[in-house]
């Protein structure tokens, strides 16, 4: 029998509570998240290792050590590096279409059961790469593994979480890639100082651990309801897994909506097709801006190059390690901070606050380095300090905003017959910008120089405004109830609301 963890809600809510069931597979599903936060912490912090940079990449490293006439901005400026971080997500983004339709058909459980297996395939190759391509072959698997684990993680947490709390279930993926990043960091650090030179191949094949872990968890996983429901005619085995996943008896409300949903779904023969349709603007409209804001943050720069960042201004390589640790241990702490708090708080007034703090931030640190860091030399270690702190508070905005929002909000807006076309798109699209960022960022550093933080900057502007005018509120709000929300709002009820005119006027 599940055990409540929460006492049941009301208010025009589903019966149901939280119970072990439902925290223990979702935890177990949100090491999909941990693989992909670990890659994001181990990629950047060995391309900062000299015996892995003089192996693989002698050019950078010539250049880090021996050029003194280079510019700060301009050591690590090489298509060849950024490549090494960025095929992943070139990988992950044609992964992430094939993962649509597995997870469509098949369920959630064996788009999970692939990203890990993936993913252990990439993280052993990686380990025991002997050259670049082998290197690089490695990060395609793992981004084959990241594709199909963004895909389904998110949708499966999001239909696993009682309305209540689907914030916080959520936001654990996000709080899971922190996690991810900061054990990653860690064992940087610690296989930085390995003699011999070759504590990288630790960093890198250790992913296979988390790897494996939800690899075999997956096997143990129960499907959702929703998924259940969408893949088979059997509703009794549906409504007993939900009286489970619930800890209640009394799910008539929430079975009767899953089983309608289901058959709208079931009339849909092409998602992407139905997507663009009028009726999901809205839903549309968010699965592209809302990663992509996610990404133009500016975030992924301190993620995958923060070691590089630091020892362009000077601090040394175990120095540079130690720093990211920092960062690490700050994102983790406020994403969890943000799963305490954003059921209660809302969506739109995290966003708001987290888009203000990574603004001033990034302000501050650009005027810093235009002023203090020339294109030779070091700030002095007073400035190198506050550029550090700065870095945490930026970090830590984006914590408890966009970076678990930006999984939350996608996942939970979308209609069961455009479910898994929507999150594939949100992928996407989230891939296409990373890649995109991951590899120009070194060579954008070397043109722009300390205004790179001013162009993320004027990108948060952006979105915070994005988010203040467009964005309604989706806090306890049920997923099939959730286009209500739309019909609402004052602007989207004007393009939702004259498509339902027009289906009443087509039905007459």
């Amino acid at each position: 029998m599940a055990v409540a963890l929460a006492v049941t809600h009301g208010g025009g809510q589903y019966n149901g509570r939280m119970t072990w069931f439902v925290v223990l597979s979702c935890m177990m599903a949100a090491m999909g998240g941990v693989i992909f936060g670990y890659d994001i912490g181990i990629s950047g912090g060995v391309t900062s290792m000299e015996p892995f940079l003089k192996k693989f990449f002698p050019e950078v490293y010539r250049k880090m050590k021996v050029d003194t006439k280079i510019s700060n901005y301009c050591k690590f400026d090489s298509q060849l590096l950024t490549s090494f971080t960025s095929s992943l997500y070139i990988a992950g983004l044609v992964a992430t279409f094939f993962a649509s339709s597995v997870t469509k058909v098949f369920g959630r459980k064996p788009s999970i059961l692939t990203g890990g297996a993936a993913f252990l395939a990439g993280s052993a190759l990686g380990g025991a790469a002997f050259n670049v391509y082998m290197l690089i072959f490695g990060r395609i698997l793992l981004g084959i593994g990241v594709g199909f684990a963004n895909q389904s993680v998110p949708l499966y947490l999001s239909e696993m979480a009682p309305p209540r709390y689907r914030g916080a279930i959520n936001n654990g993926f996000q709080f899971s890639i922190g996690i991810g990043a900061l054990v990653a960091n860690l064992i940087n650090f610690g296989t930085e100082k390995i003699e011999g030179g070759w504590g990288w191949r630790i960093s890198l094949a250790m992913a296979g651990v988390p790897a494996s872990i939800l690899t075999l968890g997956a096997l143990f996983l129960p499907e959702t309801p929703s998924s259940l429901i969408q893949s088979s005619s059997d509703h009794d085995k549906a409504k007993q897994l939900l009286q489970r996943v619930r800890g209640t008896t009394d799910v008539e409300a929430e079975l009767e909506d899953l089983i309608k949903a289901s058959s709208i779904s079931k009339t849909i023969k092409h998602p992407f097709k139905k997507i663009i349709q009028r009726k999901y603007r809205p839903q549309l409209v968010m699965a592209i801006a809302i990663p992509f804001f996610q990404q133009v943050t500016g975030i992924n720069v301190i993620a995958f190059y923060a070691t590089l960042l630091f020892r362009t201004i000077g601090i040394g390589e175990s120095a540079s390690l130690l720093s990211s640790v920092v960062t690490g241990v700050i994102g983790a702490g406020s994403t969890f901070i943000s799963m305490l708090i954003v059921d209660n708080f809302g969506r739109r007034a995290l966003f708001m606050v987290g888009g203000i703090q990574m603004l001033i931030s990034q302000i501050l640190i650009g005027g810093i380095m235009a002023t203090q860091l020339g294109d030779h030399g070091t700030v002095s270690q007073g400035y190198a300090y506050l550029i550090i702190i700065l870095i945490c508070i930026y970090v830590a905005g984006f914590g408890w905003s966009w970076g678990p929002l930006g999984w939350l909000v996608p996942s939970e807006i979308y209609q069961l017959e455009i479910r898994s076309a929507g999150q594939s798109i949100t992928v996407a699209v989230s891939f296409i910008f990373t890649f995109i960022v991951a590899q120009t960022f070194l060579s954008m550093l070397c043109h722009l120089k300390a205004g790179i933080f001013f162009f993320f900057g004027g990108w948060v502007i952006v979105m915070t405004a994005f988010v203040y005018y467009l964005l309604p509120e989706t806090k306890n709000v049920p997923i099939e109830q959730m286009e209500n929300v739309w019909k609402e709002h004052w602007f989207w009820a004007g393009i939702v609301g004259e498509e339902d005119e027009k289906i009443k006027i087509q039905g007459v």
